[in-house]
């Protein structure tokens, strides 16, 4: 336990540039490797998302505008977005729901952490107007993906999904406007537990994103969004992505721009390893569009000897 609070200090030390206030919480340090191994294990199941699962027959309701840039076609799922045939991405950050041994499934509150569930089966959803799960790590947040049969976003798609068509640092523009996107929320740790208790429990108190002002539904800032028409993808919820090292994007409803992390799109935190979770990361999935051809091998070149 002290190699593990050894840890979970140094990862503090990180977040107290943020306010002084945010810390983390952190389970048993692992190596790159491991994490890596752990990550990929569950990508490789979920290389391709066929349109034709239940996933995309369960959905209701939600069929994209006449002319929209992210029509579907067929190429991906109506909860996904199709970034210009190159992959798709979750429209709206993930929620989770639990799937039980009949196969039925049931809504998941999204305000608590994932851990300790080892008997209980979840899988991402992307859906409006609800709040998205925040408490969750990048390695549980990859099963999540998996379990839906897509996979979490690399660094680039996760990046050029945020900064839209024309590509700009906050997706909607090239400047911040506070409050279009959920960027103006107060510190829920300083607001229940006061200055000086934030620690790897407090940090993960289901309470905190319910307070006025902090998490909002997902898709409730309508100009949150950019050409693509993907929603929240700066402020709200930190989104992890596909980085054994643990990378998260985008900020959170507190902060989306700060020295030493960037700014909007560009805003991100490598400070955590992948099995990192608090109150204010959360995740969305991605996958290969549906018949796309894989990318063709690098060239070959032949050396010459002199």
């Amino acid at each position: 336990m002290t190699g593990v609070r050894d840890r979970w200090l140094r990862s503090a030390g990180a977040w107290a540039s943020l306010l002084g206030v945010h810390a983390c919480a952190c389970s048993a340090p692992a190596t790159e490797s491991s994490l890596r191994g752990e990550m990929n294990a569950v990508s490789v199941r979920s290389a391709s998302y066929d349109v034709k699962t239940d996933e995309v027959k369960a959905r209701r309701g939600e069929t994209p505008k006449e002319g929209r840039r992210d029509e579907l076609r067929g190429r991906c799922p109506r909860t996904m977005v199709d970034i210009e045939g190159r992959f798709c991405i979750d429209k709206y950050e993930a929620s989770l729901v639990e799937v039980l041994p009949s196969g039925e499934e049931r809504a998941r509150s999204p305000f608590g952490a994932v851990d300790g569930a080892a008997d209980v089966r979840v899988r991402a959803v992307s859906e409006p107007n609800v709040f998205p799960q925040g408490y969750i790590s990048a390695v549980q947040a990859s099963r999540a993906c998996a379990a839906s049969g897509k996979r979490l976003c690399k660094v680039s798609e996760w990046t050029k999904a945020c900064r839209g068509p024309d590509p700009k640092a906050y997706g909607y523009g090239a400047r911040r406007e506070p409050g279009r996107c959920n960027d103006r929320g107060k510190n829920p740790v300083l607001s229940l537990f006061g200055r000086g208790r934030w620690n790897w429990n407090t940090m993960n108190q289901p309470q905190l994103n319910q307070l006025e002002g902090t998490l909002a539904r997902t898709g409730a800032h309508e100009g949150c969004t950019n050409g693509y028409g993907v929603f929240d993808m700066v402020g709200n919820l930190h989104e992890w992505v596909a980085d054994p090292r643990g990378t998260f994007y985008g900020g959170y409803y507190q902060d989306v721009a700060s020295v030493g992390h960037g700014e909007g799109c560009g805003y991100l935190t490598t400070a955590h390893e992948a099995r990192y979770h608090d109150y204010s990361t959360g995740f969305r999935c991605c996958a290969d569009v549906a018949g796309a051809a894989p990318p063709p091998p690098p060239a070959k070149t032949r050396r010459t000897r002199r």
